[in-house]
């Protein structure tokens, strides 16, 4: 009982449980939506850079790519109907995708395996841009609209808000749970010393394949997710910048040492970005020059890990 009661995940559901009754701050159940789907977003994209040490600017295109898929599903075969089925497999189609990347690089190491995810990232962001038959190009694609599930109106801002919110506490426990099981185990021994696990017969680049491809599911799905909160998707949340995001918000709150800091960088992050452009238009600047100086701050330990790779 005490270990339940010390348990961090447990207060943090508990916030985000009364959100929507808090003084002022529930009034922005958008918000509150949004920085659940970042929540997914980071904790999956934490398995690779802080559990396996793959540092990747490749999430941004997974994010756009379950964000897409689930859009497109959603508009051309369920017919505008039902939701939770697109977002799934949306979410799967992000994973495929994220393994014919990982297969394409799989033998690429540090600067080389990020330089690579930010190639490819950009490479889909301007087919998306171009391909306006499909993907509606700079308009993107709109009329997608939110129906009822299990009988639950979603158009309700407050129920797709605990929609997200149950999505979420179920992602947190599984993703809680493959870094506490031997597969997670395998992969910090992975990152610690990637040699002496190959020595030890661990077959690294299997389960950095594996990595990669069930962070891609988490990243599609928070994209998925997304989607219908903004009822619209656009090229944007492909650019590499999305994955820049992702990097600051890990980083940002400790996610190198934490399994809850992705969620307190995410919402410094979100917090910060409504903040800050309330006031200024330009707000991207800070968050360039916030970048940089975390990139200055933790570069040895991201220079390390890249080190650990190329090795």
């Amino acid at each position: 009982m005490k270990k339940f009661l010390k348990d961090p995940l447990l207060y943090i559901l508990l916030l985000f449980f009364i959100y929507p009754f808090l003084p002022y701050i529930g009034n922005f159940i958008s918000l509150g939506t949004e920085m659940l789907t970042w929540f997914i977003f980071t904790l999956g994209f934490n398995l690779c850079l802080s559990y396996t040490g793959l540092v990747s600017f490749g999430h941004g295109a997974f994010y756009g790519v379950g964000s897409y898929a689930t859009a497109l599903l959603y508009l051309h075969i369920f017919g505008g109907k039902g939701f939770f089925i697109p977002i799934l497999l949306g979410a799967v189609c992000a994973a495929v995708f994220a393994a014919c990347l990982g297969f394409l690089i799989r033998h690429k190491k540090g600067i080389y395996f990020a330089l690579l995810t930010v190639v490819f990232t950009q490479v889909l962001y301007v087919i998306c841009w171009k391909w306006t038959e499909v993907t509606g190009g700079e308009g993107g694609l709109k009329d997608i609209n939110r129906s009822s599930f299990l009988g639950i109106n979603m158009f309700d801002s407050v129920n797709f808000y605990y929609f997200v919110f149950v999505i979420f506490v179920i992602s947190a426990l599984v993703i809680r749970r493959i870094t506490n099981s031997n597969f997670g185990k395998s992969l910090q021994a992975i990152r610690q010393n990637p040699v002496r696990a190959e020595c030890l017969g661990y077959n690294t680049g299997l389960y950095k394949f594996a990595v990669f491809v069930i962070s891609g599911f988490w990243a599609g799905l928070a994209g998925g997710l997304y989607c219908f909160l903004t009822q619209s998707v656009f090229a944007s949340m492909l650019d590499w910048v999305r994955s820049g995001d992702a990097l600051i918000a890990t980083v940002l709150g400790g996610g190198l040492t934490s399994f809850y800091g992705p969620i307190i960088g995410s919402i410094a992050l979100i917090l910060g970005q409504e903040l800050i452009s309330s006031f200024w238009t330009h707000w991207r600047l800070v968050f360039g020059l916030g970048f940089v100086m975390i990139i200055l701050v933790f570069a040895g330990r991201l220079h390390a890990r890249m080190e650990r790779e190329r090795l």
